[in-house]
């Protein structure tokens, strides 16, 4: 399977709120690092617990309109283009970086000012 494919499979998982089998395709011991790139959470179980908290983190009326991969050796980048209530359209773009076929590391690429006017 194609990393873009996993990838893709975990964006269908995070849209149907199938939170496990989207943390299935991660290490144990990965890392996510969050927009600004100073919040960064360590560990899968980590990661699972703080999804039962993405609206939260998420502007209010996020939704995702477009989004494609872009695949580079044991890497993945995914480009979103998303809107929520207060800003009718923007991109951001996150990185997967791989092990074999799970995911270790997966840092996000967001203009921070623009995301939290979303709020």
């Amino acid at each position: 399977m194609k990393l873009a494919d996993i990838v893709q499979r975990g964006w269908d998982a995070l849209g149907a709120g199938e939170f496990d089998t989207l943390v299935a395709d991660y290490v144990d011991d990965m890392t996510l690092v969050m927009p600004g790139q100073t919040d960064v959470l360590e560990g899968r179980e980590g990661f699972r617990a703080a999804l039962d908290g993405l609206a939260g983190i998420l502007p209010p009326g996020f939704e995702i309109t477009g989004l494609r991969q872009i695949e580079g050796e044991n890497e993945v980048m995914s480009v979103v283009e998303w809107r929520s209530d207060k800003i009718a359209g923007s991109q951001l773009s996150v990185l997967f970086r791989f092990r074999g076929d799970k995911i270790y590391e997966e840092r996000w690429f967001v203009d921070t000012e623009q995301w939290k006017s979303g709020f």
